[in-house]
């Protein structure tokens, strides 16, 4: 036989086994938001490829679809977002895959106005449950016991986590449970964990801009709370934020809490246990760094 002849031979078995069950090339899935993105990653294992659109740091409000992110959306077997109009420009994805608002399948009864839903451990352990559920018909059917087993594994983690925050704020007296901030980001944290919320800006002024009046009135209520510090939701802090810390004499946080995503180099895992030792810290309490470490270790040795 030619060498020629050889070559061709060997093209055919490959396509042969390439085209055969079993042997299908990796899914392609694209996780438009950052720490859905982790969750999807985590899930999908090495069974999937997973494109992420919004990097960590980047603002899911703003963000405008590249032809690059048009590109890996047109390949997508699967496209997932949070939903809630998180990302204004989901509503412009195009895919012949299945698109899902993972958040709002997985909270169907929510009414509110905050899209930031993983906030909560418990809303994070519902997400995973929908994107498990998304990913398996995809998926080689030798492929979806792993990802059950990772789907378990992941959930477990979630409830470790959450139990792990409801003691690192229970730990604080009841009147200092009160997160003080610029915007309405973390009402599901807030919410699961029994901690009051002073909004600033939402809730004082009118389309955020701080007048004196509003000022005022910010100042007010934030020095009728125990409130010990101010927590900003970006880096480096804004000058209306400095402002009110003048005005109530409140410090702000050297660490920033992380709304929109993940934090610079961690999981989704990470950053929820550095968001919460960030706000109980803040507020004079002590954080339990050691099952925090844990936390994330286990998060990130899912497989």
């Amino acid at each position: 036989m030619s060498r020629a002849s050889v070559v061709l031979s060997l093209v055919a078995i490959t396509t042969t086994f390439a085209s055969a069950p079993g042997y299908a090339a990796q899914p392609s899935i694209v996780a438009v938001d950052g720490t859905l993105c982790d969750l999807t990653r985590t899930l999908a294992g090495s069974s999937a490829k997973v494109t992420c659109l919004i990097p960590p740091g980047g603002d899911p409000h703003g963000y405008r679809l590249k032809p690059s992110d048009r590109q890996a959306l047109s390949r997508a077997a699967l496209v997932v977002h949070i939903g809630f109009g998180l990302t204004p420009s989901a509503k412009k994805i195009s895919s012949s895959g299945k698109i899902v608002a993972v958040g709002e399948v997985a909270l169907p009864a929510y009414r509110g106005n905050d899209p930031h839903v993983w906030h909560s451990p418990a809303n994070t352990a519902a997400i995973v449950k929908v994107v498990a559920n998304n990913l398996a018909p995809i998926l080689p059917a030798d492929e979806r016991s792993a990802l059950a087993a990772r789907a378990s594994k992941a959930q477990a983690v979630l409830a470790n986590l959450d139990q792990w925050g409801a003691s690192q704020v229970n730990g604080l007296p009841q009147p200092k449970r009160v997160l003080v901030t610029d915007h309405k980001a973390y009402s599901h944290l807030t919410d699961r964990y029994g901690i009051e919320q002073i909004t600033m800006l939402d809730s004082y002024t009118t389309g955020g801009v701080l007048r004196p009046s509003s000022l005022k009135k910010i100042t007010e209520a934030v020095k009728a709370s125990e409130a010990k510090t101010i927590f900003a939701g970006s880096v480096p802090t804004t000058k209306t934020l400095k402002r009110i810390s003048r005005s109530t004499g409140l410090p702000i946080a050297s660490t920033p809490l992380y709304a929109e995503g993940l934090a610079p180099g961690q999981s989704a895992v990470s950053t929820a246990t550095l968001n919460i030792c960030t706000f109980v810290k803040g507020q004079g309490g002590s954080c339990d760094r050691v099952v925090a470490e844990q936390l994330g270790t286990q998060w990130k040795a899912i497989r």
